[in-house]
This record gives structure tokens, sequence and C-alpha cells, in this order.
């Protein structure tokens, strides 16, 4: 035990005088008691005499004399603000814990684990968002004494909460061209903090990083396409977490998704024509028409979003209105990017398809080779463009991930 010089000597002579109490004598005239003490305890060889506190047991008696420890909890009494993810604990500098207790307004305790030593008690579980918690716990020392405290603190108050979802959404199947996406309902101001609270695990390992889309999407990629047969578990530990700006993680979020076979369809304007390979070998070739120039598809790495059996196709949803305006219900339509490009049936450019542009951007094909790409494509499969006279799709646009280099990616 740590004492003061002061403290020790007034407690060395207590025990002096127990000690001569309990033997029922006192020391010779002159004499001091506790210079007999200490000279009974130069010497090994001195055996206490009966009912005498031997000097071994000095320790253990001052012990029994001392204070009784207070518990002292973490965070201290009167707290605010408490991040909900914050160890919470109860620790005492001497003697045992004897019972703690961490209750809500509810009377609804808190579990938590007791070390084998008794020294400390730490909590087990997350806290909720502006609650007041009290801490009632107790201690004791060597003889049995015992000390009890109580104390409160409150978690911190949200300035707002947001939520998380994903795509893939947990259970599916995807191309090897499919980043992962988390979006939130609010915008995020610390892009840093939010990142560090998604874990990508990928069997067979591979490497990859974040991009932000916007204020409200960050999205993963692999360095390079998904190897075929991969599974992927993401984790969004938001859940107390500040995100910027006082926005917290409304909700912890898990999902889990499955990379199928490498399903890549290839489309070159030069030749108006598609060719698709399932795990590197060719399994189709289809006639194609694409955008005029006027409005030419774009150049680059497309990814299937989503698929309709039928789709209403109106110009009006990308700024074309009067003069060559169009509403026009197609068949087997397989979205590959935001801006309006499909892959769809069009029977009346049949005659163009395999040799001549005439979309508006879209990428036309028979009702038979519509229908064949509905059935095979899934979300996450390539559609790989070129040699158009359009720009290079955007890496907002839809999935346009892959159209970055990684380390341009990342940046």
């Amino acid at each position: 035990m740590n004492r003061s010089r002061g403290v020790r000597c007034s407690s060395v002579l207590a025990v002096t005088v127990v000690a001569l109490v309990v033997a029922g004598c006192s020391g010779p005239a002159g004499q001091s008691s506790l210079g007999g003490l200490a000279e009974s305890a130069q010497s090994d060889a001195v055996t206490p005499a009966p009912g005498q506190v031997p000097g071994s047991d000095i320790a253990t008696v001052l012990d029994s004399m001392a204070p009784t420890p207070a518990p002292s909890p973490t965070p201290a009494d009167g707290t605010t603000g408490v991040d909900p993810l914050a160890p919470i604990s109860v620790a005492v500098g001497g003697g045992t814990l004897g019972s703690v207790r961490v209750t809500n307004p509810g009377g609804e305790e808190v579990p938590g684990t007791l070390a084998p030593d008794g020294l400390s008690w730490t909590a087990a579980v997350e806290l909720g968002y502006g609650t007041t918690y009290t801490v009632a716990a107790d201690a004791r020392n060597v003889a049995g004494a015992v000390t009890q405290s109580q104390t409160t603190f409150t978690t911190v108050v949200p300035g707002n909460l947001t939520a998380a979802s994903s795509f893939p959404s947990d259970g599916m199947t995807v191309g090897i061209g499919q980043p992962i996406s988390v979006f939130f309902d609010e915008p995020i101001a610390d892009h840093a903090a939010a990142q560090q609270a998604i874990t990508v695990t990928t069997a067979p390992a591979q490497a990859g990083g974040f991009r932000w889309i916007s204020d409200r999407e960050v999205r993963w990629r692999p360095a390079g396409y998904w190897q075929p047969g991969t599974t992927v578990a993401v984790a969004v530990k938001t859940y107390g977490r500040n995100l910027g700006n006082g926005t917290y993680g409304q909700a912890d979020m898990s999902f889990g998704f499955a990379v199928g076979r490498s399903m890549v369809a290839e489309i070159d304007d030069n030749t108006h024509t598609m060719v698709v390979t399932q795990d590197g070998q060719v399994i189709n070739t289809i006639p194609a028409s694409m955008g005029r120039d006027q409005y030419p598809t774009y150049n680059g790495v497309h990814v299937v979003e989503e698929k309709y059996e039928t789709k209403i196709m109106d110009s009006r949803t990308w700024g074309l209105t009067g003069a060559g305006s169009y509403r026009t219900e197609v068949a087997w339509a397989t979205r590959i990017s935001d801006s309006g490009e499909f892959v769809h049936a069009a029977p009346w450019s049949v005659d163009s398809q395999g040799y001549e542009n005439v979309s508006h951007g879209c990428v036309n094909v028979s009702t038979d080779a519509a229908k064949w790409f509905y059935d095979t494509f899934i979300p996450g499969d390539l559609v790989i463009i070129g040699n158009t006279v359009g720009p290079p799709l955007e890496v907002w646009d839809g999935y346009g991930d892959f159209q970055l280099a990684f380390e341009q990616y990342v940046a």
C-alpha cells in the first residue's frame, strides 16, 4: 500500500498497541514498545509468544485497518456526451469489487463481465443514444468492510441519424464487374470516418479500395475485375460513430454476396457486332445497332444494372422534347447506364443491325437476341463498348467504376 511517512508510523504504533494488548503484557519501564517489537522482528529464530501478532501478519492487519476503497467508474460521475461505443467499466484500487449494476432509466441492466481477480468490471454491449445510465457498485477490503458508490453518466445526443443500405443486397449473385455500393439517407461530411466503419472481406482475398460517388454514396471495387466464384462479406459498423457534423449511424448493417461466372459482351462499333464470352469462351455473336452520331452510345466499361420485360422509353427523361422526341414501349430491356442506355429489342431496326447506327444511344438487337441477353446476363456482368463517336462513360453513370485505373479510382 502507498502511505505517507506520517501515516505509516502511526499505523505501526497502532499495530504495536494491539499486539501488546492481545498478549496481556506491557514493556519494561522506560522501554519503548515500538522498539521491542522491532527487536523481535530482527531475528527469524524468535517464535512469537502465544497470542502475540507475528511480524508477517502486520501487512494484513494494516490492510484491515485501511479505509475501504471506493469503486472507480469510467466515465466519471456526471459525464455527458459519452460515446455509446466507449468502454464502460468499474475498477477498484484495493480490495475487490462485490456487485456492479449499470441500468438505464427503465431499470434494464447492462450486461457485463467481472474480471477473475475481482478488480474490474466491463460492460459487454453497446449503449443507447441520449440515455442516462446509473452505475451502482460496492467494494470490500480484506476485513470485509464495504464501501458503496452510485454515479451517473449520459450518452451523446446525435444531431442527426443516418441509415445505410446497399447494392448488392444480401444473398445476391453478381457478375465480375459489380462494385459494392453503400448508400446513406443523409449526406456524410466525414468520409474517412464512414470508410473506417466499412469492412470488406473476400475469399479468395482481393485488394480493393473506396471511391465516393456523392456525399451519400461510397463504393468499393477490387483492383481488377472480381475473380469468378468469389464470396464477399461486408460489415458497415456505423452505429455510435460520428460521421461528421453531428450525424451518427442509426444502426449497423452487414450483407454478403457471391460472384458468379465471367460473362462479358464486347460491342465494336466498327463491326456493329456484339461478341459474348463466358469464362473466356465465345458463346454468341449478335448483330447490333447503336446510337447515331447525333446521339452516340458512350464508350467504355458498362455494367448491367437492372432488367425489364417491358420498358417505356421516354425521350423526355434525358431532355429530348419536341421534334424527334419519342415515347415507345420496348421488350426485354437491360439497363447498362443511368443516362438511359439499354440493350433492348428493336424489331423496327433489324435491317440496320450489323450495318449502321440508328438508335438514340441504346444498343438495338433483335427480339430473340434481346430475350436471350435478358435471360443470360445478371447485374454486374460487363458490356464493353468501343469505337463509337461518343465520349467515355462517366464513372458515376450507372456503375462506370472500371472506367478508371485503380490508382485513379482510389486517389
